[in-house]
């Protein structure tokens, strides 16, 4: 739409244009409102609803043109950008989105907006994934991840943006572990039910649960209690769920039954990893269930419990060592292996309960002990 360059001409302009939705208008007659009499936090908080609208996306790059150019100086500068990421989404082509946040990104490079200029440089880096511009990306990972470090207090928001943008580059280079921990931390700055749409949640959590799978990610328990999962449910992917919690049992039977279900091409073409992986969660679960008192560990155990043949055992607990997932040294005289410590880890309720009674045993064998030295050398105490 040709406007005069005068926002209060555009206003009205925009408020009689007949394509303009009725549910619209009165944001048009409140942005009037606020501009002239120089209300800009209410102005802000209106343009900020306006752009939340499904029906405003057609008329957001006009108005960010011809209205909130004018005096985008005078607005909080970390909602502007906020707006303007809003804005450079309605653009058809990515290579015009990525110019317009590029202008908005010099913009607030300033020593006082700082929080505006990673905010506006990780979306930036976003639409540079997009258009395959990985190098560029990780460039502006790094550069923001330097600024954060050097800065007391962050917006949510912000941070929201960086282990998103972050997170998708590692998905899109294959690295699990790093998607899996950026992932993560993206969620525990937003409100899944509210900030993200049902299938923005089931995507996430199906590419959560892949990436634990395949990553060397040894203590997924914190996906497991992440509400996230729930969005797995009921769907065609609800069988990559119920695998992240046969690895975090280390139940190879439960894993057996449900490999042939799975849909996922990549964890079919994964299987020897994941056959492996579960030998060492079995592993795992074989000792953490096991009394400090009773670790010393016949191969022969460790091949029934992990089901691999007796002279792979050494392997499996090496590669357990390797990985810091165990602490212990093996006999191969003897052939067992003496067990000290084990990766601390997120537990289940299963878990718990278990733990419980091994501490409730514990508690009564002390108690029995200091019953039978009091009893034995009641002589020695001094009534």
């Amino acid at each position: 739409m040709d406007v005069d360059s005068d926002p209060s001409t555009y206003l009205a302009q925009a408020l009689s244009n007949p394509n303009l939705p009725q549910e619209l208008q009165p944001f048009y007659e409140a942005f009037e409102r606020f501009y002239s009499h120089k209300l800009w936090f209410q102005l802000t908080s209106t343009i900020e609803a306006f752009v939340a609208a499904p029906s405003s996306g057609p008329f957001q790059i006009d108005l960010w043109n011809s209205f909130i150019k004018d005096f985008s100086s005078k607005l909080n500068q970390l909602k502007l950008v906020s707006i303007g990421i809003a804005v450079a989404r309605q653009f058809q082509e990515g290579t015009d989105g990525r110019e317009f946040l590029a202008a908005l990104t010099e913009k607030v490079d300033g020593p006082n907006t700082q929080e505006a200029f990673v905010l506006a440089t990780m979306e930036l880096a976003h639409f540079k994934l997009l258009l395959g511009e990985n190098d560029a990306t990780k460039e502006s990972m790094d550069k923001c991840e330097k600024i954060l470090d050097m800065m007391d207090s962050v917006d949510l928001a912000v941070h929201a943006s960086f282990y998103r943008v972050s997170g998708d580059y590692f998905k899109a280079r294959a690295e699990y572990a790093d998607y899996y921990k950026n992932s993560l931390l993206y969620l525990a700055c937003v409100n899944v039910e509210t900030d993200l749409l049902p299938q923005q949640r089931y995507e996430r959590a199906h590419d959560l649960a892949v990436a634990a799978l395949l990553g060397k990610i040894y203590n997924f328990g914190e996906l497991l209690m992440h509400p996230i999962l729930d969005a797995l449910t009921g769907t065609e992917h609800e069988s990559v769920q119920n695998l992240l919690f046969a690895f975090n049992a280390g139940d190879i039977a439960k894993f057996e039954a449900l490999v042939p279900s799975l849909s996922d091409e990549i964890l079919q073409t994964n299987y020897a990893f994941l056959r492996q992986k579960i030998c060492l969660m079995a592993l795992i679960e074989a000792v953490f269930r096991r009394p400090t008192s009773d670790r010393v560990i016949p191969f022969s155990v460790i091949a029934s419990d992990a089901r691999v043949p007796i002279d792979e055992v050494e392997h499996l607990v090496m590669k357990a060592l390797s990985l810091k997932l165990i602490r212990g040294t093996l006999d191969q005289v003897s052939s067992t292996t003496s067990i000290s410590w084990v990766q601390p880890r997120v537990l289940d309720r299963t878990q718990i309960a278990g733990l419980k009674e091994r501490l409730t045993t514990w508690s009564d064998r002390v108690t029995g002990v200091g019953e039978f030295t009091q009893q034995q050398g009641a002589e020695l105490f001094v009534q």
